[in-house]
């Protein structure tokens, strides 16, 4: 089984930073774009980023500046670095990755995967 699976999330003041990872496990034969999501209460979900994996980035506009995606493909891990974060930056940060993974003798699947989220709170 696939499973993507956030952490670095919690709670920092106004102007800190945090770096969020997104470590991708299981039967695993390639993993294609990966991206950050977050949904804060009462909105919906929306991009942040998302990365190939031959590294070509692409940021929603209102993302750009402050946060940066990257990836080590070598550990199937994504990482988000978030800067000068703002109250209105409170939200569930979730990671999306297009897998290919074997799960039989011939048995291949290709899907989108999300993890499970990681909560985000900047106070003010």
């Amino acid at each position: 089984q696939v499973q993507l699976v956030e952490s670095g999330g919690g709670l920092v003041q106004a102007g800190g930073s945090l770096r969020l990872s997104c470590a991708a496990s299981g039967s695993i034969l390639s993993i294609n774009t990966m991206g950050w999501y977050r949904q804060a209460p009462g909105k919906q979900r929306e991009l942040i980023a998302t990365i190939t994996s031959g590294g070509s980035t692409n940021y929603a506009d209102s993302m750009k500046g402050r946060f940066t995606i990257s990836r080590d493909n070598a550990k199937n891990t994504m990482y988000l670095q978030m800067n000068s974060l703002k109250p209105e930056d409170t939200a569930v940060y979730y990671c999306n990755a297009q897998i290919l993974s074997r799960d039989g003798v011939r048995v291949f699947t290709d899907k989108a995967y999300w993890g499970q989220g990681t909560q985000v709170t900047v106070s003010s």
